[in-house]
């Protein structure tokens, strides 16, 4: 089909293999984030378990999230190593050493994409890869064959504030409390701007706890050298003080800060310079990232998925090494944090990734804070565009046609109690997904309960999905989204349960809306209190738009 120029924001469905080497060029990304799928929430001693069964000698916790060593990764560990190069002669080693098992599938799957990210970047670009203590340091190996290990610029390291717990090893080890990012330019004209971080406002009293004369809030700092600088040419008398090792400056440059009113005198007539808050702009960042706490399922940003990143974190990281209007790839982008934070920061976006699951969270995520759609905002790629396309995806599975369904609306995901678990597969209570809105300025939000059928339909569940609605906390609607065609009888249930009226809008809607894929494909829509009215969500997004012409 070939490589295509994509020119606005693209969100894609399918293996980000298959999309990276078909959709896009050469050197057309601006900046490459990636999250692996490889941890999730609950531990098992996997990666170093044979694909035979037997257990290796060597067992490391990992996670839910694996690889496996099958006739695909063969096909694909073959194919890097016939090329002969830095990262083939690395991959032939560690397969000797490691052997043929889930750690190494992830690798040889990994390295696979790794190149492919290396040839969309531009020269100007970078890539920061996202993962843990399980697997970074083989994939740094990874990337100084694919990068270069001159181009390797920092390894992040993301401290949490709270410990993970429930590991098997918490009685013979430390615990693991912090996410590793690799960070590596494409080359050296990669952009990078200094970020700063600000204090937190409880420290700003500690720290600027001297007022001057003028009423400022200023800190004091040393202004002579210790002994082990010592530089007998600056060894001068300043303001009736001669300090034993030398001044930090000139002359010249002590007598300016006089004459800014710099120079603070201590109880002992030493002469110190001073550091007003109100010049504060941040101190530089470095490699230890201790501000940004992680995600509690209570958080109003939780959307309950098990990888879910804070959006601040992503929003850091775009703005150190990207700029408005530029592009930022996640080809693994799970529940759409990048995305989130690229939108918000007026950058273009590609999203990529395997499930329905995650594009139907994204899709949700981003007409929530954004009020944004797919087709209208955004291109699409790999999702079923007809009825048939529908009913194929249906045949092969049928939670990803439940998915894909529920980003047609959006709705976002319901995987059980409290939303706790999205896209848990199992009992869901007879919610497939939820829509939320507001039909007063205070109050919580009320829900639209929704309901996805891919096979035979009738009246009764319609019944089902009423009596649903009746059960749960804040329902208020319902809606009923079918592959085949609704009875006639279904319709007439459907009046029978009547309305919901809002007071707010003083208006009726259906208590239960049917659509058919047909229709939602079609671009029909769920009325509910707010979509024909002025009433916003509470706390929107609302970032300026940056158009630009083509780019991938």
């Amino acid at each position: 089909m070939g490589q295509r120029v994509i020119s606005k924001n693209t969100l894609c469905y399918g293996d980000n293999l298959a999309i990276l080497r078909e959709y896009l060029a050469d050197e057309t990304i601006d900046l490459i984030y990636l999250d692996p799928p490889f941890n999730s929430s609950r531990n098992y001693n996997v990666l170093y378990k044979d694909e035979s069964g037997a257990d290796a000698e060597a067992q490391i916790v990992a996670f839910e999230d694996t690889w496996h060593w099958n006739q695909g990764t063969e096909t694909q560990y073959r194919e890097l190593s016939a090329i002969g190069n830095n990262l083939a002669r690395l991959l032939d080693t560690l397969v000797a050493v490691v052997g043929r098992n889930q750690m190494m599938a992830y690798l040889v799957m990994m390295a696979a994409r790794l190149v492919e990210l290396h040839r969309v970047l531009k020269p100007t670009g970078s890539l920061y890869l996202h993962c843990d203590h399980t697997a970074s340091h083989y994939l740094k190996l990874v990337l100084d064959c694919i990068f270069g290990s001159g181009n390797f610029r920092n390894e992040i390291i993301w401290k949490r504030n709270f410990t993970k717990k429930g590991s098997q090893f918490k009685m013979t080890r430390l615990a693991n409390n912090v996410d590793i990012i690799l960070f590596y330019g494409k080359g050296d004209k990669a952009y990078f701007k200094t970020p700063k971080v600000r204090l937190p406002s409880d420290e700003f009293e500690q720290k600027y706890n001297l007022i001057d004369e003028n009423g400022k809030r200023f800190k004091s700092e040393p202004l002579e050298l210790p002994k082990m600088m010592a530089r007998p040419n600056l060894v001068f008398e300043f303001m009736g003080y001669t300090p034993l090792y030398g001044w930090m400056m000139t002359k010249d440059k002590l007598e300016e800060l006089q004459r800014q009113n710099k120079i603070y005198i201590t109880k002992n007539g030493k002469p110190r310079r001073k550091n007003f808050l109100e010049e504060y702009d941040g101190t530089e960042l470095d490699n230890i990232w201790i501000d940004i706490s992680p995600l509690g399922q209570k958080q109003s940003e939780s959307l309950g998925y098990p990888t879910q990143k804070p959006v601040a974190i992503l929003e850091r990281i775009i703005q150190v090494s990207s700029n408005p209007g530029e592009v930022v790839l996640d080809p693994f982008c799970g529940c759409g944090t990048a995305v989130h934070a690229a939108q918000k920061l007026k950058r273009i976006w590609v999203g990529i990734d395997l499930t329905s699951l995650a594009t139907s969270l994204i899709k949700s995520r981003l007409y929530d804070a954004f009020k944004i759609e797919a087709k209208t905002d955004y291109d699409l790629i790999g999702e079923p565009i007809t009825v048939s396309d529908a009913q194929h995806l249906a045949k092969q599975d049928r939670y990803q046609f439940q998915w894909w369904a529920l980003g047609l609306l959006p709705a976002r995901p319901y995987g059980g109690q409290g939303d706790s678990k999205q896209g848990k597969k199992g009992a869901d209570k007879g919610i497939d997904g939820i829509i939320t809105f507001q039909d007063s300025k205070v109050g919580a939000d009320k829900r639209i309960i929704v309901q996805v059928k891919s096979g035979k339909v009738s009246s009764r569940d319609l019944r089902d999905l009423h009596g649903t609605i009746e059960r749960e906390p804040n329902a208020v609607m319902g809606v009923f989204i079918t592959l085949e065609p609704p009875s006639k009888n279904m319709e007439i249930e459907q009046m029978e349960i009547g309305f919901y009226h809002s007071e707010t809008f003083h208006r009726d809607y259906s208590k239960i809306q049917i659509f058919t894929i047909e229709q939602l494909l079609a671009g029909a829509k769920v009325k509910f209190p707010g979509t024909d009215t002025t009433l916003k969500r509470t706390q929107p997004e609302q970032p300026e738009w940056v158009e630009q012409s083509a780019l991938l």
